[in-house]
């Protein structure tokens, strides 16, 4: 029998990897050349800090659907779960197709909500469930920000 937490980890693995076949090359390429902030140190981390806050997401997940799986409330949550991983999937390869930081800081702005959301939310099925999406809450402004920053500083590149 497929336990729910292996389903929900495929599903979180195949919509984290599909972003690379959707990425283009040439959108690497130009993000590639752009500068970056002088206080941006911790680029080569930033795949990690995404790894553990899918982990957590998905944890989190697992945790309401468990507290009452397959009923129509459980179902709407689980939707916007997948929403809030579809907008931030989507951050890299829409940005790198239109090759403009500012639609980048949107995606970013536009997942930092949903994740509020559903914070808020699911906090009130359990907490543990809450604290696990905390680190998208923390991450995301950072890397919001700093979307936000490298289009101030390439705004003759946009």
């Amino acid at each position: 029998m497929i336990k729910s937490w292996m389903i929900i980890g495929a599903v979180t693995f195949l919509i984290a990897f599909s972003s690379s076949i959707f990425t283009p090359s040439r959108g690497i390429q130009w993000f590639r050349h752009l500068q970056r902030p002088n206080w941006l140190t911790f680029e080569r981390a930033i795949p990690s800090i995404w790894t553990i806050i899918f982990i957590c997401g998905a944890w989190s997940a697992y945790i309401i659907w468990e507290q009452e799986p397959g009923t129509k409330k459980t179902w709407l949550l689980m939707a916007l779960y997948l929403l809030l991983e579809i907008v931030t999937i989507a951050y890299t390869p829409v940005m790198f197709w239109m090759q403009n930081l500012k639609v980048g800081t949107i995606i970013g702005g536009t997942g930092f909500v949903l994740n509020l959301i559903l914070i808020l939310t699911v906090w009130q099925i359990n907490s543990w469930a809450g604290i696990l999406l905390l680190p998208y809450i923390f991450w995301s402004p950072i890397g919001t920000y700093t979307t936000w920053e490298m289009n101030r500083i390439n705004s003759e590149n946009q």
